[in-house]
């Protein structure tokens, strides 16, 4: 059976990334609470999170339906960085990644009314040593608050400041393709 997708992502560069893909979808999105458990560590919030999003779904599915979830942050230092609340967050988030190799995590979920697929991928990421002046120039140009760890790899700072990736070039964007593609694929 072949079935209706939905991308439960309000996320423009998620739709982008599809819709390059050829797959066909519709966006559909639920607000969620996005808080976890405290304990959760890297992987485990992001999966939390992807699973949280669908299931806030999973009700209004029909049974020829599914919908693709994700959630992505910046692992480093033993700390999720999500997305900045204000500019001086950003700048902080910039600061601490300037000069040193973190990890993006994603999760995608995919839900249908009976169950939850959910892959995870990670991205190893090292960024130069990035000015003071750098980081205030970019994030007042690009006001990255909508991004995890304050910085788009497509942007700016990713062009400039970013010296090497380990993994997948799409997850640092919001969607690792190749494996979604996968998990995608016994459903369309």
């Amino acid at each position: 059976m072949t079935y209706k997708l939905f991308l439960g992502s309000g996320s423009p560069r998620r739709v982008e990334l599809l819709t390059q893909m050829n797959i066909p979808f519709e966006q559909r999105v639920v607000d969620v609470d996005e808080n976890y458990p405290k304990e959760l560590k890297g992987a485990e919030i992001t999966a939390f999170l992807a699973k949280l999003k669908g299931k806030a779904q999973q009700d209004m599915l029909l049974p020829n339906e599914v919908v693709l979830t994700a959630d992505t942050i910046v692992w480093h230092e033993e700390t999720a960085l999500g997305k900045p609340n204000t500019i001086n967050e950003a700048k902080t988030m910039l600061m601490s990644l300037s000069g040193k190799t973190h990890d993006v995590i994603s999760a995608v979920c995919l839900t249908t009314r009976d169950e939850q697929n959910c892959i995870s991928a990670t991205t190893k990421v090292t960024m130069r040593k990035v000015s003071k002046n750098e980081i205030l120039s970019y994030v007042e140009t690009y006001k990255p608050l909508d991004k995890a760890g304050a910085y788009g790899i497509q942007e700016w700072i990713g062009l400039v400041g970013v010296t090497a990736i380990e993994g997948s070039y799409t997850n640092v964007v919001g969607l690792p393709t190749q494996e979604t593609y996968c998990l995608l694929k016994p459903y369309l």
